[in-house]
This record gives C-alpha cells, structure tokens and sequence, in this order.
C-alpha cells in the first residue's frame, strides 16, 4: 500500500488560518503559529460580542424608554408594572422605537399605565 502524506490537507487547513488572520497586523496575517493563535482568540471575542450585542441593545432600549418616561412623569419600573397590569404586551425594543418616534403613541401608554396602576 502506497505511504499517503498529508501535504496536502496541511496546507488547506492553513491556508484557511491565513484567510481568516487576513488584515490582521505584523506578523499575525502570515506566519501560520502566529495567525492560528490569533484567529483563535479573534473567534472567541466574536462569540462573546454575540452575547454583549443583547446585553447592550437590551440597555439602550430600557435608557430610552426611561427618559420619554421622566417625559411624562413616571418611573420605568412603575410604567413597565402599569403595562403589564393593563395586559399590553409590547417588547422594549418596540416601546423605545415608539418612544423615539411617536411620542404621543408613547404618552397614550403612559396613560394607560398609569390608569392601571
């Protein structure tokens, strides 16, 4: 039987390394040892970013939706309790775009709120 070596896959599952370490700085972008090291931390800061991204996202709505609260004279916790109360059942993402844009829909809401609590 024929003696296979493994030229070939090493050099694809390097060349697939090099392709993700592409733009990278110095020697990280080219030298295999360097760039796998790097690609590998690369992927585990995109993971992690994939969680932060709905931590932060979750933030800044619950920021919005606080301030067209103050707007109105109420508290976030007391006007997120008046909805629930009122069995209105909108996301924050949702309440903060109308908070952005519609301020009168938002105030309506307010209302309804506060009459339920």
């Amino acid at each position: 039987m024929a003696r296979v070596k493994g030229a070939m896959m090493t050099r694809k599952r390097r060349k697939k390394i090099i392709k993700l370490a592409k733009g990278y700085w110095g020697a990280k972008k080219n030298h295999f040892k360097v760039a796998n090291q790097q690609v590998m931390k690369s992927l585990k800061y995109a993971y992690v970013g994939r969680k932060n991204k709905k931590r932060d996202f979750r933030r800044l709505w619950i920021t919005r939706i606080t301030a067209a609260c103050k707007l109105n004279d109420i508290n976030y916790s007391r006007f997120i309790n008046g909805l629930k109360k009122a069995d209105i059942a909108l996301n924050r993402k949702m309440l903060a775009e109308i908070a952005v844009n519609d301020p009168k829909a938002f105030t309506a809401l307010v209302e309804k709120a506060k009459a339920a609590l």
